[in-house]
Protein backbone atom coordinates (compact mmCIF):
# COMPACT_ATOMS: atom_id res chain seq x y z
CA UNK A 1 0.00 0.00 0.00
CA UNK A 2 1.45 3.37 -0.98
CA UNK A 3 1.55 6.46 1.24
CA UNK A 4 -1.50 8.02 -0.37
CA UNK A 5 -3.54 4.83 0.06
CA UNK A 6 -2.44 4.53 3.70
CA UNK A 7 -3.48 8.15 4.29
CA UNK A 8 -6.90 7.50 2.78
CA UNK A 9 -7.35 4.28 4.76
CA UNK A 10 -6.42 6.07 7.97
CA UNK A 11 -8.87 8.85 7.24
CA UNK A 12 -11.59 6.31 6.53
CA UNK A 13 -10.99 4.50 9.84
CA UNK A 14 -11.02 7.74 11.81
CA UNK A 15 -14.24 8.82 10.14
CA UNK A 16 -15.87 5.48 10.86
CA UNK A 17 -14.99 5.69 14.55
CA UNK A 18 -16.41 9.20 14.65
CA UNK A 19 -19.64 8.12 12.98
CA UNK A 20 -19.10 10.25 9.86
CA UNK A 21 -20.82 9.20 6.63
CA UNK A 22 -18.36 7.56 4.18
CA UNK A 23 -19.03 10.15 1.42
CA UNK A 24 -17.36 12.77 3.61
CA UNK A 25 -14.21 10.99 4.67
CA UNK A 26 -11.85 10.77 1.75
CA UNK A 27 -10.90 13.41 -0.73
CA UNK A 28 -7.98 13.51 -3.14
CA UNK A 29 -5.73 16.58 -2.89
CA UNK A 30 -6.98 19.71 -4.66
CA UNK A 31 -4.04 19.75 -7.08
CA UNK A 32 -4.06 16.02 -7.85
CA UNK A 33 -6.21 13.99 -10.25
CA UNK A 34 -6.60 10.29 -9.47
CA UNK A 35 -8.13 8.09 -12.17
CA UNK A 36 -9.21 4.45 -11.93
CA UNK A 37 -8.75 2.74 -15.29
CA UNK A 38 -7.73 -0.57 -16.82
CA UNK A 39 -4.16 0.06 -17.94
CA UNK A 40 -2.83 -3.47 -18.27
CA UNK A 41 -2.65 -3.01 -22.05
CA UNK A 42 0.37 -0.69 -21.75
CA UNK A 43 3.48 -2.43 -23.06
CA UNK A 44 5.66 0.60 -23.85
CA UNK A 45 5.57 4.40 -23.61
CA UNK A 46 7.76 5.10 -26.63
CA UNK A 47 5.48 7.09 -28.97
CA UNK A 48 7.02 5.32 -31.97
CA UNK A 49 5.66 2.04 -30.61
CA UNK A 50 2.63 2.74 -28.41
CA UNK A 51 -0.57 1.50 -30.04
CA UNK A 52 -2.77 0.71 -27.04
CA UNK A 53 -5.61 2.74 -25.56
CA UNK A 54 -4.17 3.39 -22.09
CA UNK A 55 -0.72 4.19 -23.48
CA UNK A 56 -2.26 6.70 -25.86
CA UNK A 57 -3.90 8.46 -22.90
CA UNK A 58 -0.52 8.87 -21.22
CA UNK A 59 1.32 10.14 -24.29
CA UNK A 60 -1.47 12.53 -25.22
CA UNK A 61 -0.50 14.51 -22.11
CA UNK A 62 3.26 14.13 -22.36
CA UNK A 63 4.08 15.05 -25.96
CA UNK A 64 3.20 17.88 -28.28
CA UNK A 65 2.58 17.23 -31.97
CA UNK A 66 2.76 19.42 -35.05
CA UNK A 67 -1.03 19.63 -34.97
CA UNK A 68 -3.34 18.50 -32.21
CA UNK A 69 -6.86 18.69 -30.77
CA UNK A 70 -8.23 21.21 -28.29
CA UNK A 71 -9.39 19.17 -25.26
CA UNK A 72 -12.44 21.39 -24.86
CA UNK A 73 -13.38 21.45 -28.56
CA UNK A 74 -12.46 18.17 -30.26
CA UNK A 75 -15.17 18.64 -32.86
CA UNK A 76 -13.29 21.66 -34.26
CA UNK A 77 -10.73 19.21 -35.65
CA UNK A 78 -6.96 19.53 -35.74
CA UNK A 79 -5.44 22.81 -34.56
CA UNK A 80 -1.90 24.27 -34.57
CA UNK A 81 0.29 22.89 -31.78
CA UNK A 82 4.09 22.80 -32.05
CA UNK A 83 3.65 24.03 -35.62
CA UNK A 84 1.94 27.40 -35.54
CA UNK A 85 1.03 27.28 -39.25
CA UNK A 86 1.52 25.34 -42.48
CA UNK A 87 1.43 25.81 -46.23
CA UNK A 88 0.59 23.27 -48.95
CA UNK A 89 2.29 23.23 -52.33
CA UNK A 90 0.26 23.69 -55.47
CA UNK A 91 0.62 20.03 -56.42
CA UNK A 92 -0.60 18.94 -52.96
CA UNK A 93 2.45 16.81 -52.18
CA UNK A 94 4.48 19.11 -49.94
CA UNK A 95 3.44 20.60 -46.60
CA UNK A 96 5.74 23.16 -44.97
CA UNK A 97 5.24 23.62 -41.22
CA UNK A 98 6.47 26.72 -39.40
CA UNK A 99 7.45 25.79 -35.85
CA UNK A 100 6.10 27.74 -32.88
CA UNK A 101 8.77 29.92 -31.29
CA UNK A 102 9.60 29.88 -27.58
CA UNK A 103 8.47 26.33 -26.76
CA UNK A 104 10.75 24.11 -24.70
CA UNK A 105 10.91 20.46 -23.80
CA UNK A 106 10.74 19.51 -20.13
CA UNK A 107 14.54 19.23 -20.27
CA UNK A 108 14.77 22.94 -21.09
CA UNK A 109 15.94 22.28 -24.66
CA UNK A 110 14.07 24.35 -27.26
CA UNK A 111 11.60 22.57 -29.56
CA UNK A 112 12.96 22.91 -33.10
CA UNK A 113 12.23 21.75 -36.61
CA UNK A 114 15.21 19.42 -36.24
CA UNK A 115 13.41 17.69 -33.35
CA UNK A 116 10.32 17.27 -35.52
CA UNK A 117 12.44 15.91 -38.36
CA UNK A 118 14.14 13.46 -35.99
CA UNK A 119 10.86 12.30 -34.46
CA UNK A 120 9.12 11.47 -37.74
CA UNK A 121 12.23 9.94 -39.30
CA UNK A 122 12.79 7.90 -36.15
CA UNK A 123 9.27 6.45 -36.34
CA UNK A 124 9.85 5.38 -39.94
CA UNK A 125 13.29 3.90 -39.20
CA UNK A 126 12.16 1.94 -36.14
CA UNK A 127 9.26 0.55 -38.20
CA UNK A 128 7.22 -0.54 -35.19
CA UNK A 129 3.51 -1.39 -35.14
CA UNK A 130 1.96 2.08 -35.73
CA UNK A 131 4.55 3.15 -38.33
CA UNK A 132 2.07 2.46 -41.15
CA UNK A 133 0.27 5.68 -40.19
CA UNK A 134 3.31 7.53 -41.59
CA UNK A 135 4.66 5.07 -44.16
CA UNK A 136 1.33 5.05 -46.02
CA UNK A 137 2.46 8.43 -47.37
CA UNK A 138 5.45 6.86 -49.07
CA UNK A 139 8.07 7.57 -46.39
CA UNK A 140 10.75 4.88 -46.29
CA UNK A 141 14.14 4.51 -44.57
CA UNK A 142 15.71 5.07 -47.99
CA UNK A 143 13.97 8.36 -48.82
CA UNK A 144 13.35 10.15 -45.50
CA UNK A 145 16.34 12.43 -45.90
CA UNK A 146 14.59 13.90 -48.91
CA UNK A 147 10.96 13.58 -47.83
CA UNK A 148 11.18 14.72 -44.18
CA UNK A 149 13.53 17.70 -43.87
CA UNK A 150 14.17 20.53 -41.41
CA UNK A 151 14.96 23.91 -42.94
CA UNK A 152 15.63 26.52 -40.27
CA UNK A 153 12.45 26.83 -38.22
CA UNK A 154 10.44 24.96 -40.84
CA UNK A 155 9.73 21.27 -41.33
CA UNK A 156 9.06 20.19 -44.91
CA UNK A 157 7.39 16.84 -45.67
CA UNK A 158 6.80 15.54 -49.18
CA UNK A 159 4.43 12.63 -49.80
CA UNK A 160 4.63 10.14 -52.66
CA UNK A 161 1.48 11.57 -54.26
CA UNK A 162 -1.15 14.18 -53.54
CA UNK A 163 -3.44 13.34 -50.63
CA UNK A 164 -6.16 15.32 -48.93
CA UNK A 165 -4.40 17.76 -46.61
CA UNK A 166 -6.93 16.87 -43.91
CA UNK A 167 -5.86 13.22 -44.21
CA UNK A 168 -2.17 14.00 -43.68
CA UNK A 169 -2.82 16.41 -40.79
CA UNK A 170 -5.24 14.05 -39.05
CA UNK A 171 -2.61 11.31 -39.18
CA UNK A 172 -0.08 13.66 -37.58
CA UNK A 173 -2.37 14.01 -34.55
CA UNK A 174 -1.86 10.29 -33.84
CA UNK A 175 0.47 9.18 -31.05
CA UNK A 176 3.19 8.35 -33.56
CA UNK A 177 3.21 12.05 -34.52
CA UNK A 178 4.59 12.97 -31.08
CA UNK A 179 7.66 15.22 -31.16
CA UNK A 180 10.48 14.00 -28.92
CA UNK A 181 13.55 15.84 -27.61
CA UNK A 182 16.32 14.67 -29.97
CA UNK A 183 19.16 15.68 -27.66
CA UNK A 184 17.74 13.87 -24.63
CA UNK A 185 16.67 10.77 -26.53
CA UNK A 186 19.97 10.32 -28.34
CA UNK A 187 21.86 10.74 -25.07
CA UNK A 188 20.22 7.44 -24.09
CA UNK A 189 20.83 5.59 -27.35
CA UNK A 190 22.17 2.05 -26.96
CA UNK A 191 23.48 0.02 -29.89
CA UNK A 192 21.79 2.25 -32.45
CA UNK A 193 18.28 1.91 -30.98
CA UNK A 194 17.65 5.69 -31.17
CA UNK A 195 16.76 5.72 -27.48
CA UNK A 196 13.98 3.16 -27.93
CA UNK A 197 14.72 1.08 -24.84
CA UNK A 198 15.00 4.19 -22.65
CA UNK A 199 11.80 5.77 -23.98
CA UNK A 200 9.78 2.68 -23.10
CA UNK A 201 9.79 3.83 -19.47
CA UNK A 202 10.80 7.51 -19.67
CA UNK A 203 9.60 10.62 -21.42
CA UNK A 204 11.23 13.40 -23.42
CA UNK A 205 8.37 15.67 -24.39
CA UNK A 206 7.14 19.24 -24.33
CA UNK A 207 3.60 18.46 -23.23
CA UNK A 208 1.64 19.41 -20.14
CA UNK A 209 3.14 16.56 -18.11
CA UNK A 210 6.23 14.41 -17.83
CA UNK A 211 6.36 10.77 -16.82
CA UNK A 212 7.37 10.16 -13.21
CA UNK A 213 6.79 6.42 -13.13
CA UNK A 214 4.99 3.60 -14.89
CA UNK A 215 4.49 0.47 -12.81
CA UNK A 216 3.04 -2.21 -15.10
CA UNK A 217 -0.43 -3.40 -14.07
CA UNK A 218 -0.34 -0.98 -11.16
CA UNK A 219 -0.14 2.74 -11.96
CA UNK A 220 1.14 5.62 -14.06
CA UNK A 221 2.22 8.85 -12.39
CA UNK A 222 2.60 12.14 -14.25
CA UNK A 223 4.05 15.44 -13.01
CA UNK A 224 2.95 18.84 -14.38
CA UNK A 225 5.32 20.72 -16.67
CA UNK A 226 5.57 24.22 -15.14
CA UNK A 227 6.82 25.62 -18.47
CA UNK A 228 4.08 24.15 -20.66
CA UNK A 229 3.50 26.75 -23.35
CA UNK A 230 -0.27 26.74 -22.80
CA UNK A 231 0.15 27.40 -19.07
CA UNK A 232 0.95 25.31 -16.00
CA UNK A 233 -1.78 22.67 -15.45
CA UNK A 234 -3.93 23.04 -12.32
CA UNK A 235 -3.46 19.34 -11.59
CA UNK A 236 0.16 19.20 -10.49
CA UNK A 237 0.11 15.42 -10.41
CA UNK A 238 -1.98 12.81 -12.19
CA UNK A 239 -2.12 9.23 -10.94
CA UNK A 240 -3.82 6.59 -13.05
CA UNK A 241 -4.42 3.43 -11.00
CA UNK A 242 -4.97 0.05 -12.60
CA UNK A 243 -8.31 -1.12 -11.21
CA UNK A 244 -9.74 -3.92 -13.31
CA UNK A 245 -13.11 -4.52 -11.61
CA UNK A 246 -16.06 -2.20 -12.08
CA UNK A 247 -17.31 -2.80 -8.53
CA UNK A 248 -13.95 -1.79 -7.06
CA UNK A 249 -13.80 1.33 -9.19
CA UNK A 250 -17.28 2.25 -8.01
CA UNK A 251 -16.35 1.75 -4.35
CA UNK A 252 -13.21 3.89 -4.66
CA UNK A 253 -15.20 6.63 -6.38
CA UNK A 254 -17.93 6.58 -3.75
CA UNK A 255 -15.32 6.81 -0.99
CA UNK A 256 -13.55 9.67 -2.73
CA UNK A 257 -10.31 7.73 -3.16
CA UNK A 258 -10.41 8.39 -6.91
CA UNK A 259 -11.74 11.34 -8.88
CA UNK A 260 -12.70 9.40 -12.01
CA UNK A 261 -13.80 5.79 -12.62
CA UNK A 262 -13.53 4.85 -16.31
CA UNK A 263 -14.63 1.22 -16.56
CA UNK A 264 -18.01 1.05 -14.87
CA UNK A 265 -20.49 -1.52 -16.14
CA UNK A 266 -24.13 -0.50 -16.68
CA UNK A 267 -25.20 -1.91 -13.31
CA UNK A 268 -22.64 0.14 -11.40
CA UNK A 269 -23.45 3.25 -13.43
CA UNK A 270 -27.09 2.79 -12.50
CA UNK A 271 -26.11 2.21 -8.88
CA UNK A 272 -24.33 5.56 -8.52
CA UNK A 273 -26.59 7.65 -10.75
CA UNK A 274 -27.90 10.45 -8.56
CA UNK A 275 -25.44 9.71 -5.75
CA UNK A 276 -24.31 12.72 -3.77
CA UNK A 277 -21.01 14.17 -4.98
CA UNK A 278 -20.85 12.07 -8.17
CA UNK A 279 -21.85 12.77 -11.77
CA UNK A 280 -22.03 10.44 -14.76
CA UNK A 281 -20.18 11.80 -17.76
CA UNK A 282 -20.85 10.32 -21.19
CA UNK A 283 -18.67 10.59 -24.29
CA UNK A 284 -19.31 8.97 -27.66
CA UNK A 285 -16.20 6.96 -28.57
CA UNK A 286 -14.99 5.64 -31.91
CA UNK A 287 -15.50 1.90 -31.32
CA UNK A 288 -18.07 0.14 -33.50
CA UNK A 289 -19.82 -3.19 -32.97
CA UNK A 290 -20.54 -5.08 -36.17
CA UNK A 291 -21.42 -8.45 -37.67
CA UNK A 292 -19.93 -9.53 -40.99
CA UNK A 293 -20.87 -12.28 -43.43
CA UNK A 294 -18.42 -14.42 -45.40
CA UNK A 295 -18.80 -14.07 -49.17
CA UNK A 296 -17.33 -17.53 -49.73
CA UNK A 297 -20.76 -18.89 -48.82
CA UNK A 298 -22.84 -18.59 -52.04
CA UNK A 299 -26.08 -17.67 -50.29
CA UNK A 300 -24.33 -14.77 -48.52
CA UNK A 301 -23.38 -13.13 -51.81
CA UNK A 302 -27.02 -12.44 -52.66
CA UNK A 303 -27.98 -8.78 -52.06
CA UNK A 304 -31.45 -9.74 -50.79
CA UNK A 305 -29.93 -12.07 -48.16
CA UNK A 306 -27.52 -9.41 -46.90
CA UNK A 307 -30.35 -6.88 -46.71
CA UNK A 308 -32.55 -9.40 -44.90
CA UNK A 309 -29.87 -9.97 -42.27
CA UNK A 310 -29.73 -6.23 -41.55
CA UNK A 311 -33.48 -6.34 -40.84
CA UNK A 312 -33.00 -9.28 -38.45
CA UNK A 313 -31.04 -7.34 -35.83
CA UNK A 314 -32.95 -5.93 -32.87
CA UNK A 315 -30.95 -2.70 -32.67
CA UNK A 316 -33.32 -0.75 -30.42
CA UNK A 317 -34.16 -3.72 -28.25
CA UNK A 318 -30.53 -4.28 -27.36
CA UNK A 319 -29.58 -0.63 -26.72
CA UNK A 320 -32.66 -0.26 -24.53
CA UNK A 321 -31.88 -3.34 -22.43
CA UNK A 322 -28.51 -4.96 -21.73
CA UNK A 323 -26.51 -2.36 -23.74
CA UNK A 324 -28.36 0.58 -22.27
CA UNK A 325 -26.27 3.69 -21.81
CA UNK A 326 -23.04 2.24 -23.22
CA UNK A 327 -23.87 1.69 -26.89
CA UNK A 328 -26.03 3.62 -29.34
CA UNK A 329 -27.36 2.59 -32.75
CA UNK A 330 -24.92 3.41 -35.57
CA UNK A 331 -25.20 1.67 -38.95
CA UNK A 332 -22.32 3.40 -40.76
CA UNK A 333 -18.60 2.67 -40.77
CA UNK A 334 -17.59 6.20 -39.74
CA UNK A 335 -18.16 6.97 -36.06
CA UNK A 336 -20.03 10.13 -35.18
CA UNK A 337 -17.68 13.17 -34.83
CA UNK A 338 -15.47 12.00 -37.72
CA UNK A 339 -15.26 13.97 -40.94
CA UNK A 340 -17.88 12.51 -43.29
CA UNK A 341 -19.92 10.80 -40.57
CA UNK A 342 -23.65 10.41 -41.21
CA UNK A 343 -26.59 9.67 -38.95
CA UNK A 344 -28.64 7.61 -41.39
CA UNK A 345 -29.77 4.41 -39.67
CA UNK A 346 -32.32 2.90 -42.08
CA UNK A 347 -32.56 -0.60 -40.60
CA UNK A 348 -34.72 -1.83 -37.75
CA UNK A 349 -36.00 -5.23 -36.69
CA UNK A 350 -38.56 -6.30 -39.31
CA UNK A 351 -38.89 -10.08 -39.48
CA UNK A 352 -41.63 -10.06 -42.12
CA UNK A 353 -39.60 -7.87 -44.45
CA UNK A 354 -36.58 -10.12 -43.93
CA UNK A 355 -38.66 -13.20 -44.75
CA UNK A 356 -39.86 -11.57 -47.99
CA UNK A 357 -36.30 -10.71 -49.00
CA UNK A 358 -35.09 -14.25 -48.26
CA UNK A 359 -37.96 -15.68 -50.33
CA UNK A 360 -37.05 -13.32 -53.18
CA UNK A 361 -33.50 -14.68 -53.03
CA UNK A 362 -34.79 -18.26 -53.08
CA UNK A 363 -33.37 -19.01 -49.62
CA UNK A 364 -35.57 -21.20 -47.45
CA UNK A 365 -33.67 -22.09 -44.31
CA UNK A 366 -29.95 -21.65 -43.75
CA UNK A 367 -27.54 -22.77 -41.03
CA UNK A 368 -24.56 -20.56 -40.14
CA UNK A 369 -21.97 -20.33 -37.37
CA UNK A 370 -21.16 -17.01 -35.72
CA UNK A 371 -17.78 -16.60 -34.03
CA UNK A 372 -17.92 -14.66 -30.77
CA UNK A 373 -15.28 -13.64 -28.24
CA UNK A 374 -16.02 -14.75 -24.68
CA UNK A 375 -17.16 -11.32 -23.47
CA UNK A 376 -20.55 -10.94 -21.81
CA UNK A 377 -22.01 -8.15 -23.96
CA UNK A 378 -20.95 -9.89 -27.18
CA UNK A 379 -22.46 -13.17 -26.05
CA UNK A 380 -25.72 -11.37 -25.31
CA UNK A 381 -25.68 -9.68 -28.74
CA UNK A 382 -25.06 -13.04 -30.43
CA UNK A 383 -27.91 -14.63 -28.47
CA UNK A 384 -30.25 -11.82 -29.49
CA UNK A 385 -29.27 -12.32 -33.15
CA UNK A 386 -29.69 -16.07 -32.79
CA UNK A 387 -33.25 -15.50 -31.61
CA UNK A 388 -34.27 -12.97 -34.28
CA UNK A 389 -32.59 -14.86 -37.13
CA UNK A 390 -34.44 -18.01 -36.08
CA UNK A 391 -37.74 -16.16 -36.55
CA UNK A 392 -36.88 -15.93 -40.27
CA UNK A 393 -35.75 -19.57 -40.53
CA UNK A 394 -32.01 -18.93 -40.16
CA UNK A 395 -30.16 -21.16 -37.69
CA UNK A 396 -27.28 -19.23 -36.11
CA UNK A 397 -24.94 -21.46 -34.11
CA UNK A 398 -22.73 -19.60 -31.63
CA UNK A 399 -19.05 -20.58 -31.48
CA UNK A 400 -17.36 -19.02 -28.44
CA UNK A 401 -13.60 -18.59 -28.09
CA UNK A 402 -10.89 -16.28 -26.81
CA UNK A 403 -10.29 -13.09 -28.75
CA UNK A 404 -7.17 -14.64 -30.28
CA UNK A 405 -8.97 -17.82 -31.35
CA UNK A 406 -11.92 -16.08 -32.96
CA UNK A 407 -9.79 -13.45 -34.69
CA UNK A 408 -7.49 -16.13 -36.10
CA UNK A 409 -10.43 -17.82 -37.83
CA UNK A 410 -11.83 -14.50 -39.05
CA UNK A 411 -8.47 -13.42 -40.49
CA UNK A 412 -8.21 -16.81 -42.22
CA UNK A 413 -11.65 -16.25 -43.84
CA UNK A 414 -12.93 -19.37 -42.05
CA UNK A 415 -15.97 -17.96 -40.18
CA UNK A 416 -19.47 -17.84 -41.64
CA UNK A 417 -20.33 -14.85 -39.47
CA UNK A 418 -18.11 -12.77 -37.20
CA UNK A 419 -19.24 -10.54 -34.35
CA UNK A 420 -16.69 -8.01 -33.12
CA UNK A 421 -15.60 -4.43 -32.55
CA UNK A 422 -13.44 -2.07 -34.57
CA UNK A 423 -11.67 1.05 -33.33
CA UNK A 424 -10.08 3.75 -35.53
CA UNK A 425 -6.28 3.82 -35.76
CA UNK A 426 -6.12 7.58 -36.34
CA UNK A 427 -8.47 10.55 -36.49
CA UNK A 428 -9.37 10.52 -40.18
CA UNK A 429 -12.18 8.84 -42.15
CA UNK A 430 -9.61 6.93 -44.20
CA UNK A 431 -8.82 4.81 -41.14
CA UNK A 432 -12.21 3.05 -41.42
CA UNK A 433 -12.93 3.53 -45.12
CA UNK A 434 -9.67 1.76 -45.97
CA UNK A 435 -10.72 -1.37 -44.09
CA UNK A 436 -14.50 -1.57 -44.47
CA UNK A 437 -14.89 -0.24 -48.05
CA UNK A 438 -11.54 -0.99 -49.71
CA UNK A 439 -10.07 -4.23 -51.05
CA UNK A 440 -7.73 -3.93 -54.05
CA UNK A 441 -6.89 -7.66 -54.09
CA UNK A 442 -9.53 -10.14 -52.98
CA UNK A 443 -7.48 -13.27 -53.68
CA UNK A 444 -6.63 -15.67 -50.90
CA UNK A 445 -2.97 -15.13 -51.77
CA UNK A 446 -3.18 -11.46 -50.84
CA UNK A 447 -3.30 -12.38 -47.14
CA UNK A 448 -4.46 -8.86 -46.30
CA UNK A 449 -5.96 -9.59 -42.90
CA UNK A 450 -5.79 -5.95 -41.86
CA UNK A 451 -8.60 -5.16 -44.30
CA UNK A 452 -12.02 -6.23 -43.03
CA UNK A 453 -13.47 -6.39 -46.55
CA UNK A 454 -10.76 -8.94 -47.44
CA UNK A 455 -11.50 -10.99 -44.32
CA UNK A 456 -15.06 -11.32 -45.63
CA UNK A 457 -13.88 -12.32 -49.13
CA UNK A 458 -15.66 -9.22 -50.47
CA UNK A 459 -14.25 -7.31 -53.42
CA UNK A 460 -15.94 -4.11 -52.09
CA UNK A 461 -18.22 -3.68 -55.07
CA UNK A 462 -16.61 -0.62 -56.64
CA UNK A 463 -16.09 1.14 -53.32
CA UNK A 464 -12.31 0.66 -53.53
CA UNK A 465 -12.12 3.22 -56.33
CA UNK A 466 -14.45 5.61 -54.50
CA UNK A 467 -12.28 5.34 -51.37
CA UNK A 468 -9.10 6.05 -53.34
CA UNK A 469 -10.72 9.16 -54.80
CA UNK A 470 -11.91 10.41 -51.41
CA UNK A 471 -8.50 10.19 -49.75
CA UNK A 472 -6.99 12.29 -52.55
CA UNK A 473 -9.68 15.02 -52.51
CA UNK A 474 -8.13 18.26 -51.20
CA UNK A 475 -11.40 20.14 -50.71
CA UNK A 476 -12.48 19.10 -47.18
CA UNK A 477 -16.20 19.77 -47.69
CA UNK A 478 -16.23 17.82 -50.94
CA UNK A 479 -14.24 15.04 -49.30
CA UNK A 480 -16.84 14.75 -46.53
CA UNK A 481 -19.59 14.49 -49.14
CA UNK A 482 -17.70 11.70 -50.88
CA UNK A 483 -17.67 9.69 -47.65
CA UNK A 484 -21.42 10.28 -47.34
CA UNK A 485 -21.86 8.67 -50.76
CA UNK A 486 -19.52 5.78 -49.97
CA UNK A 487 -21.41 4.96 -46.78
CA UNK A 488 -24.80 5.13 -48.50
CA UNK A 489 -23.63 2.60 -51.07
CA UNK A 490 -21.93 0.54 -48.35
CA UNK A 491 -25.18 0.23 -46.38
CA UNK A 492 -26.91 -1.12 -49.49
CA UNK A 493 -24.43 -3.72 -50.71
CA UNK A 494 -21.89 -4.61 -48.02
CA UNK A 495 -21.71 -7.91 -46.13
CA UNK A 496 -21.52 -5.93 -42.89
CA UNK A 497 -24.27 -5.15 -40.40
CA UNK A 498 -22.76 -2.29 -38.44
CA UNK A 499 -24.89 -2.00 -35.34
CA UNK A 500 -23.61 0.19 -32.53
CA UNK A 501 -21.17 2.91 -31.49
CA UNK A 502 -19.70 2.85 -28.01
CA UNK A 503 -20.50 5.38 -25.30
CA UNK A 504 -18.00 5.67 -22.46
CA UNK A 505 -19.76 6.31 -19.17
CA UNK A 506 -17.40 7.65 -16.52
CA UNK A 507 -18.16 8.23 -12.89
CA UNK A 508 -16.65 11.60 -11.95
CA UNK A 509 -16.55 13.47 -8.65
CA UNK A 510 -18.67 16.61 -8.96
CA UNK A 511 -15.81 18.96 -8.12
CA UNK A 512 -13.84 17.78 -11.18
CA UNK A 513 -14.28 20.01 -14.23
CA UNK A 514 -13.09 19.73 -17.85
CA UNK A 515 -12.09 16.06 -17.73
CA UNK A 516 -12.44 14.55 -21.21
CA UNK A 517 -11.59 11.21 -22.76
CA UNK A 518 -11.30 12.71 -26.24
CA UNK A 519 -14.62 11.77 -27.84
CA UNK A 520 -14.18 9.50 -30.88
CA UNK A 521 -11.02 11.07 -32.25
CA UNK A 522 -8.40 11.23 -29.50
CA UNK A 523 -7.30 10.26 -26.00
CA UNK A 524 -7.87 11.52 -22.44
CA UNK A 525 -6.62 15.03 -21.64
CA UNK A 526 -5.71 16.17 -18.13
CA UNK A 527 -4.20 19.64 -18.50
CA UNK A 528 -7.50 21.52 -18.62
CA UNK A 529 -8.86 19.76 -15.52
CA UNK A 530 -9.67 21.84 -12.46
CA UNK A 531 -11.23 21.10 -9.08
Amino acid sequence: MNAFARLMSGAALAATLAGVAPALWAETPANMLVVANRIDDITTLDPAETFEFAGGDVLRNVYGRLVNFDPLDFEAGYQPDLAESWEVSEDGRTITFTMREGVSFVSGNPVTAEDAEFSLRRAVLLNLTPSFILTQFGFTPENIEETIKADGNKLVITTDKAYATSFVLNCLTATIGSIVDKTTVMAHEVDGDMGHDWLKTNSAGSGAYSLVAWKPNESVTLQANPDFYQGTPAMQRVIVRHIAESATQRLLLERGDVDVARNLNPEDVQGITGAEGIKIQEELKGYLMYASFNQKIPELTKPEVLEAFKYLVDYDGMVNSFLKGQWTVQQNFLPQSYLGAVKDNPFSLDVEKAKALLAEAGVDGLELTIGVRDVQERLEIAQSMQNTFAQAGITLNIEVGTGKQVLAKYRARDLDVYLGTWGPDYADPQTNASTFAYNPDNSDEAQNGGILAWRNSWDAGGLTEMTEAAVAERDTAKRAEMYHEIQARFREISPFAIMFQNIEQDGVRENVQNFTTGLAVSDASYWKVTK
